[in-house]
């Protein structure tokens, strides 16, 4: 008679009576943070909808699309359960976020589906001219500006972001105010230069509809010098900002967030800051 093999006994696991922490320590500080309100987030984002300005270029190039939606359904026949749209929209709408390879300087370097997620989370420092816009609106940001706000605030964030205030947000509501017959501030061709190819940013944050001065395609030395440089550098831009008053001038940390678009010169992105309170 052959014999019965009793089956082996499962080890017992003893449960905790009470959840013990899993959050890795350098996380846990800000996480707290946010659960307490001593880290605030803010939405430096401009709203895309069918109103969002967009840049007008000269009729002999091409276009952007403006953002529009057309519904899939609605509660309705088509979809009695479900409301969602179709959208169609150029790359570079609204708050956006330029990558290297939207500019002939950086056509070998990455798309937007390629830029390393490390380079989307880093520090800002945030520089306020919007006095200085207000009375010029072709205001141009010099190297010895930013020098100056350098021996008052510190150097500029390492392998962070430059987010350059100029109060344009104000302008968002008219497509009219916010491009203003293309003059609009901007940054001076050596300043943008010195800043890509010399200082440890990653790219440069506006509040205008695009990272360079309204009327820089007629600059002499060097036309469109944030994307010329920032863009051949393998650094980013992000446009159409809002916000930028509710930073400091150092200690936030940005969070840009593209959509991954495989072979895309840019995207519509959400952008956000944690600041400490």
């Amino acid at each position: 008679m052959t014999s019965r093999t009793e089956p082996t006994a499962l080890p017992t696991t003893t449960l905790p009576t009470t959840a013990e922490p899993t959050t890795a320590e350098p996380l846990a500080p800000l996480l707290t943070g946010l659960l307490d309100g001593s880290v605030e987030v803010i939405d430096l984002t401009s709203p895309l909808s069918e109103q969002t300005p967009l840049i007008q270029l000269p009729p002999e190039r091409g276009q952007p699309w403006p953002f529009a939606r057309e519904a899939i359904s609605h509660y309705d026949e088509a979809g009695p359960t479900v409301y969602w749209n179709n959208i169609r929209l150029s790359e570079h709408t609204g708050t956006h976020f330029d990558a290297p390879v939207h500019w002939i300087t950086g056509k070998d370097l990455d798309d937007v589906s390629q830029v390393p997620p490390q380079r989307l989370v880093g520090p800002a420092s945030v520089l306020d001219f919007s006095a200085h816009a207000a009375a010029d609106p072709d205001f141009l940001l010099q190297r010895h500006h930013v020098e100056a706000w350098q021996e008052e605030h510190g150097p500029l964030a390492a392998g962070g972001w430059l987010l350059y205030r100029t109060g344009w947000e104000d302008r968002q509501g008219s497509q009219e105010e916010f491009l203003n017959g293309r003059h609009t501030p901007g940054i001076a061709p050596e300043c943008a230069r010195w800043l890509a190819e010399q200082t440890p940013v990653i790219g440069v944050g506006v509040e205008t509809v695009g990272t360079d001065a309204g009327q820089a395609g007629e600059f002499e030395d060097q036309p469109y010098p944030c994307h010329w440089y920032f863009h051949g550098a393998d650094k980013y831009g992000i446009t159409q900002l809002r916000n930028l008053h509710r930073l400091p001038p150092q200690g936030a940390v940005l969070i840009a967030a593209p959509l991954p678009i495989v072979g895309g010169s840019g995207s519509p992105a959400r952008v956000l800051a944690l600041v400490p309170r």
